[in-house]
């Protein structure tokens, strides 16, 4: 589904925020764990540290303040909030839904909390749903949370994941634009579920319960089949994003900056294979690591809060996520 440049839905980022683990973990402290040099898999990953959950924290207790950060740079209170979206990849509980859970972290009671989830493309969808919201006159001001604990369930015999995920948390505050040609372009969500296989925990859900005596505990564990990914992902990407924009496959016409899912270093490196250039792609791979959903907002975080986009810029988000999935929008700040 595309929805056209010629209906714009009418939205605007009123504040964004971010909250991370006190924990910072140097890529040799996992290449150790997962017997490799820290040589090796920094230029394999191109991740030098990522943070992760200890002590009392919580990818609950990170989307909380995420939020709470989010609002106060809106200069807004929790009781301005309509609805809030739990946008994360990796979930606390099956049972109530995250938004539920996020609601009671936050003390935020009597209104719409649920969940949009798509893995790593959680947080587009999300914007996307916040914007129908918001155009259609349904909410005046969404918060969405991306919060990640995906350390928990790593697998030390896979490299190519474990030395990838790191834990976080980012929030944004959208309202209503203010101005014409404000908000959301164009958005677009492909899946080719012949990658289905290729990211993946299997345990969990109905088809491998606990109850189940055949379920081997590591399928409750991240399984990634990296190379598979990426085959796919370079097979698809290019016409998908043809689909979104014509002329994004070739170049960036019209875009101020790329806030792209920080999937891995060969992830980032293949848009240069679009005629990206490098400085108008924000990165933040090297020193979170890949985040699951929260990756998209806390580069968007970045991208607003250093000044290197802002009102007026036009931001192209986009990024793969497992099934596997294809999403990007457009939106004008």
């Amino acid at each position: 589904m595309t929805i056209p440049i010629a209906a714009v839905l009418p939205i605007r980022i009123l504040g964004t925020g971010q909250a991370l683990p006190s924990r910072v973990v140097p890529t040799a402290e996992v290449a150790a764990l997962c017997g490799l040099t820290a040589e090796a898999a920094e230029a394999r990953t191109g991740v030098r540290e990522r943070r992760w959950l200890s002590g009392s924290e919580t990818a609950l207790t990170l989307g909380a303040q995420a939020a709470r950060n989010a609002l106060a740079a809106a200069n807004l209170a929790l009781e301005d909030v309509d609805v809030l979206l739990n946008a994360s990849g990796s979930q606390a509980q099956p049972i109530p839904d995250g938004g539920a859970l996020l609601a009671r972290e936050l003390g935020l009671s009597g209104r719409a909390a649920y969940s949009i989830h798509g893995t790593c493309l959680s947080f587009l969808l999300a914007l996307q749903h916040a914007a129908l919201l918001i155009g259609s006159g349904q909410a005046a001001r969404v918060l969405i949370v991306s919060t990640e604990g995906g350390s928990v369930g790593l697998n030390m015999a896979q490299p190519e994941s474990a030395l990838l995920i790191g834990d976080g948390a980012a929030a944004v505050v959208l309202g209503r634009a203010v101005r014409p040609g404000q908000g959301l372009h164009a958005a677009r969500i492909e899946t080719y579920p012949e990658g289905a296989d290729h990211t993946r925990i299997q345990g969990g859900g109905t088809l491998r319960h606990p109850r189940n005596a055949a379920v081997q505990p590591q399928e409750y564990l991240f399984d990634m089949q990296g190379l598979g990914v990426l085959k796919l992902a370079s097979r698809v990407v290019p016409a998908f994003l043809e689909r979104l924009r014509p002329g994004l496959s070739t170049g960036l016409a019209g875009i101020s900056r790329v806030v792209p899912h920080q999937a891995s270093k060969v992830g980032l490196d293949l848009l240069r294979r679009y005629g990206w250039p490098e400085d108008r792609v924000e990165v933040t791979l090297p020193t979170l690591g890949n985040v699951i959903a929260a990756s998209l907002p806390l580069t968007l975080h970045q991208a607003l809060s250093t000044g290197r986009a802002g009102e007026g810029d036009t931001v192209l988000m986009v990024g793969t996520g497992a099934g596997l999935t294809a999403g990007g929008l457009i939106l004008e700040l």
